[in-house]
């Protein structure tokens, strides 16, 4: 099977691999697994066999972006929420129908200690639109019901949770956003079993030689409790490496969602400095991109798990 290596010239093993549709993530990290960057074989879930290779300098050209975004330091990690699963989806445009301000993600990944980039590591990012749904759990986010084992979706009111989840809902403690811990997976929050068939701003990308991935995407909305943010999930030889999120300057998130389609989503109780998630070293470093915003960031991860 012939698959397109080009995609805006930032092809990566994982754009290869939308090519074809319907790859499943886990198959994507047992073949990223197998690490060395050498040529890897994975399969589809149609049964094809596909050959790909890793990325070669195709992102080389954002390499010069991450010069304010450089960092050695330990990325923060959260839990991951009560929306994150496995969305089936390995691609970089990642908008669907959702309706937004355009926002393009350069994400890098390293290692904490040796400050050197991570290739073939898989990064998942996921967020809620506009309105402040997540795919996948559309009602359950909009607080219209639909929580596993028949527990309520949300608050009163039209508003996702932003407290724990209740019996019977996906996770542990942390609520929408979840909270600390160690770098790693995400904590005592289990994946969410999905609600609905929808899968927009959800999906995968695996890094090149140089550690970067790109993502394009919308500006997200909010929901009650919560600040603006990127869901960020790290894949490090098959395993949950990083769970963290990204921020945005308020300053840009007030200009944005003065816009439509988010003005249509009134009531905003929480920003920056009020949210129990937010942390200086999760903002993106953001600059304009034609008529969206570009945003930069450094992903430190501990691959060896020894904290540093």
């Amino acid at each position: 099977m012939d698959i397109d290596h080009d995609e805006g010239r930032r092809v990566s093993r994982r754009t290869a691999l939308a090519g074809l549709g319907s790859i499943g993530l886990g198959a994507l990290l047992a073949a990223c697994g197998r690490g060395g960057g050498s040529t890897t074989t994975a399969t589809a879930t149609d049964g094809a066999s596909v050959t790909v290779s890793p990325q070669a300098t195709g992102t080389a050209d954002l390499a010069g972006l991450f010069a304010g975004a450089n960092t050695c330091t330990l990325s923060p990690s959260t839990t991951q929420g009560p929306y994150y699963f496995d969305a089936d989806k390995v691609r970089s445009d990642i908008r669907e129908d959702r309706e937004g301000s355009r926002l393009r993600l350069a994400i890098r990944v390293q290692d904490s200690e040796s400050c050197k980039a991570l290739p073939d590591a898989v990064v998942e990012i996921w967020h809620c639109d506009a309105a402040g749904h997540y795919s996948g759990a559309e009602a359950l986010s909009a607080g219209g019901g639909g929580a596993p084992g028949g527990a309520p979706g949300g608050a009163p009111g039209g508003t996702p949770p932003s407290g724990p989840p209740p019996s019977g809902a996906p996770g542990g403690a942390g609520g929408a956003g979840g909270g600390g811990g160690a770098q790693g997976g995400g904590g005592s929050q289990a994946d969410l079993v999905p609600q609905d068939d929808e899968r927009y701003l959800r999906g995968a990308q695996v890094t090149g030689r140089n550690g970067i991935v790109s993502f394009t995407t919308i500006w997200p909305g909010w929901y009650s409790g919560r600040t603006v943010h990127v869901h960020a999930m790290v894949h490090v030889n098959d395993e949950r490496t990083l769970t963290t999120q990204l921020m945005m300057d308020e300053k840009l998130n007030s200009a944005v969602l003065a816009k439509q389609p988010y003005a249509a989503h009134t009531g905003r109780d929480t920003f920056n400095d009020g949210d129990s998630i937010y942390r200086a070293d999760m903002l993106l470093k953001i600059t304009e991109d034609g008529d969206g915003h570009l945003g930069v960031i450094t992903l430190a991860v501990d691959p060896d798990k020894n904290g540093r």
